[in-house]
């Protein structure tokens, strides 16, 4: 579905990333792991139209979308989730989850995305009458993923949907992601918590100083000697 070669992105000229590939099969759920300032969030932002890469290609579904404008990309199938999350604080928790559906031309379709998402996180429906800035940090995730899931998305991207968060959010987080995966969503995952990324993950990357430094199946680079010394304390 997804397949980037050889990217380089820089930021006011100075690279960020110098030469990452991946690949994202349809079904499939993806973990990109690395320390911070290693490029995690700079290659979503750049799948995603935000930035966009001066070496290298980015196709989905066998089309090149290295210089696609972020709403065309949108349309296209891919939806990126923030770490910021960005929700409208003054907006209501339905008025939010809406105006992620703004590329749907059909009410039906809309309605039944509000649906989706009401089952997915049961809290959002109980608060859709109520500020999005007065939620939890927990629930403004998930609001944000919610959000995210409403343009109905090939794609899902998400940038640490865990960060902030206590750890008994974390883990429903988690199984939410999990939730998703199983229904057959395709997601590519950038998150913290390296053993439960690896461990939902059909496939990992390590990505270090802007470079892929290792890929495999998440269960086998869970063994590898370079994510027991950095990232799991081994």
């Amino acid at each position: 579905m997804l397949r980037i070669e050889n990217i380089e992105v820089r930021y006011s000229g100075v690279p960020v990333i110098h030469d990452v590939s991946l690949d994202v099969n349809e079904g499939e759920l993806i973990s990109v792991i690395g320390s911070n300032g290693a490029g995690k969030t700079t290659l979503l932002k750049t799948i995603a139209g935000a930035l966009h890469p001066t070496q290298g290609s980015i196709q989905f579904e066998n089309e090149d979308i290295s210089r696609t404008s972020t709403v065309d990309i949108v349309k296209q199938g891919i939806t990126y989730v923030p770490e910021e999350r960005r929700i409208f604080g003054p907006l209501s928790v339905e008025e939010n989850l809406r105006l992620g559906a703004y590329i749907l031309n059909d009410r039906e379709g809309l309605e039944k995305s509000l649906d989706y998402v009401y089952r997915l996180f049961p809290i959002l429906k109980e608060r859709r009458n109520q500020k999005g800035g007065t939620l939890s940090g927990g629930e403004q995730q998930m609001l944000a993923i919610g959000r995210g899931l409403m343009a109905r998305p090939k794609l899902l991207m998400l940038d640490e949907p865990s960060l902030g968060l206590m750890p008994k959010l974390v883990d429903e987080m988690l199984e939410a992601v999990a939730k998703l995966k199983d229904e057959g969503l395709t997601i590519l995952l950038v998150e913290q918590n390296v053993r439960e990324a690896l461990e939902l993950a059909d496939r990992g990357y390590v990505l270090q100083t802007g470079r892929t430094i290792y890929n495999g199946r998440g269960q086998e680079l869970l063994e590898t000697d370079i994510i027991k010394k950095a990232f799991l304390g081994i």
